[in-house]
């Protein structure tokens, strides 16, 4: 017991660290090239804390833990919302220009509706991972577009390698990406031990301990927009990351390999998932802001979905 927990710590070290190295050297090179925030938000820094998720997902894929792929991506969707926002709205209040938010939204709303639907169906095939990386394609023009047609750009996100030089740059780039690799692999292979030992299914560690540890990239970089008021990219981060788990992790995975979804997933974590994602739309479409109340909220629906899995566990929770 004592080994896979220490490879599920190490895993979760690297895995930080190596997401605060990848953004850190992805925002540089934006800001050297001059790439506009609302790209850099919504592209490179919710791709550099959604690598992790892409990682463990086609590795447990790979390796026969379909239900820990599927049930990462499910799960580090509902920890950002539920975990990640409410954390931060507890900090401080999270508001946005509504403008903004409704286009970001509008994406999100299709593309989880696109992945609900193959997780009832039973089973990510491989033509289902090529749609939903055509979606990708689809929501990168989306925002260039969009970007281009704002009136104001705002300052680019700073980066404290902005001033180095290339190398620095990129090598704190290529640390980071084989940081989350390793921290992947380790995670992966403590969280399938552990559950072996305990008798705990490959869902369940794969919708709370996975997901959550692999949404700490988000929880840190939310947490930190928030604490400096800084509430379009403690948002933006969230809405952009689980677009990208959404349209890469799992459009990836799937391209690569067919993954079956577990029961659990069609009869009670995709519906908390949708419910998660579109309790944002109500909050911000009569308020535009999430006070630290609904933050708390927030934080009360989480635990009560993590208890629920404890109950799914123990055979006190049947799903039938």
């Amino acid at each position: 017991m004592l080994m896979p927990l220490l490879l599920i710590v190490l895993g979760f070290v690297l895995l930080m660290g190596g997401a605060e190295y990848t953004v850190r050297g992805a925002v540089a090179i934006a800001n050297r090239l001059h790439i506009p925030s609302l790209i850099v938000g919504l592209t490179i820094v919710a791709l550099g804390t959604s690598v992790p998720e892409c990682v463990v997902s086609i590795k447990s894929a790979l390796s026969g833990n379909a239900g820990i792929s599927v049930g990462n991506v499910i799960g580090s969707n509902i920890a950002n919302v539920l975990l990640v926002l409410g954390a931060s709205a507890l900090i401080y209040p999270i508001s946005c220009d509504g403008k903004a938010f409704y286009r970001d939204f509008s994406f999100l709303f299709v593309v989880t509706l696109v992945f609900s639907f193959f997780v009832i169906n039973g089973r990510f095939i491989n033509w289902n991972g090529w749609v939903l990386l055509g979606f990708l394609i689809l929501f990168l023009i989306y925002n260039y577009i969009g970007a281009q047609s704002d009136e104001n750009f705002e300052n680019e996100i700073p980066s404290q390698l902005v001033d180095r030089g290339w190398l620095i740059i990129l090598f704190a780039l290529s640390a980071g990406l084989a940081a989350i690799a390793y921290g992947a692999d380790f995670l992966v292979k403590g969280a399938v031990d552990i559950a072996r030992i305990l008798g705990i299914s490959e869902e369940i560690i794969g919708v709370t301990i996975i997901a959550v540890g692999t949404s700490m990239p988000e929880l840190a970089t939310s947490c930190v927009a928030a604490f400096r008021h800084q509430n379009g990219i403690a948002l933006g981060n969230v809405v952009g990351s689980n677009i990208w788990n959404i349209v890469f992790v799992m459009g990836a995975t799937s391209a690569i390999t067919d993954v079956k979804v577990a029961d659990q997933f069609i009869l009670f974590d995709v519906w908390v998932m949708m419910f998660a994602s579109f309790m944002l739309l109500p909050i911000m479409m009569f308020k535009n802001k999430i006070t630290r109340a609904e933050g708390m909220f927030m934080l009360l629906c989480f635990g009560a979905y993590i208890y629920a899995q404890v109950l799914i566990n123990r055979g006190d929770l049947v799903l039938m």
